[in-house]
């Protein structure tokens, strides 16, 4: 590494409450050369209240790629930058891995000024397990890749967090609730700010408020883990299906006709050409 490059500091912000800032992360937000920013505008704010002079510059998933190569070159220039999200901590969800993984190949110096994470703080504000927990961050959009993402998590053990807006929460708790059954849940909003909220209960609880009172505000969604363990000896015999009945199961749990082929072809241990060939002969029977 060449002593004459700049550091990258990754630096989290509050998440609401603006007395979360730590001291480090304004001392170095004050003696940094630039700072990156998801939203200038927003950090913008941030920096008035700590009356911190630094140039901004934008950061944000549109410009991730070209931008990064821009802060790279100030980066080995000998220019120390920050990277900030809106709030919390960047690269969670946030714009900032593509950067920092860059960074490291380029041999600069990245290291983090800690602090806010929604994640956590929901987490430990849930009521939930907190020894062992996955962080899932948002779900997909679409309802059928909704579902297949979360079949995939149908036996996680540990608890699960998962961000998401207001205007999709009903449809992912709607949705959770269909693949992983009836669990305990926390949805809380408003982290750290004077309307702080935490709805707890079962899934079909919290889905049953968010129905009669909409939900506002962006929301850090705790599920709890599943109960069933060692899902290997608990695999479902599926010889009683045909393989057009076995196929027919994931097309309607929302999956695509070959993925669903290739969900039955690794039920049965068998290869998708052998699954192909089954229905293609059953058909032409």
């Amino acid at each position: 590494m060449s002593q004459d490059y700049g550091t990258l500091y990754l630096v989290a912000t509050p998440i609401g409450n603006l007395e979360d800032m730590t001291f480090r992360a304004v001392r170095v937000l004050s003696e940094v050369d630039l700072i990156a920013a998801e939203d200038t505008r927003h950090t913008l704010k941030l920096l008035n209240h700590y009356e911190i002079k630094k140039p901004l510059v934008s950061y944000h998933d549109n410009n991730r790629i070209s931008r990064a190569k821009e802060l790279l070159q100030r980066l080995k220039a000998g220019e120390n930058l920050a990277l900030v999200s809106d709030a919390g901590t960047p690269a969670i969800s946030d714009p900032g891995e593509e950067l920092v993984a860059m960074a490291l190949q380029e041999g600069i110096t990245v290291t983090a000024v800690p602090g806010c994470s929604a994640s956590v703080t929901a987490l430990i504000l849930s009521g939930l397990p907190t020894g062992r927990f996955a962080f899932e961050g948002f779900l997909p959009q679409k309802h059928s890749e909704r579902v297949k993402f979360l079949e995939r998590l149908k036996f996680e053990e540990r608890t699960l967090i998962f961000y998401e807006g207001p205007h999709r929460v009903k449809d992912m708790l709607k949705d959770t609730l269909a693949v992983l059954g009836d669990r305990r849940c926390a949805a809380m909003r408003e982290l750290t700010k004077r309307h702080e909220e935490g709805v707890r209960g079962t899934l079909s609880q919290v889905l049953s408020h968010f129905e009669q009172t909409e939900p506002r505000g962006e929301f850090v969604i705790v599920v709890e883990g599943t109960q069933e363990r060692a899902f290997e000896n608990q695999k479902p015999d599926y010889s009683s299906l045909t393989i057009e009945a076995h196929v027919d199961m994931y097309l309607k749990q929302g999956y695509e006709r070959m993925e669903a082929m290739k969900l039955t072809a690794r039920d049965r241990n068998l290869s998708k050409r052998e699954v192909y060939a089954l229905l293609n002969r059953n058909d032409d029977a």
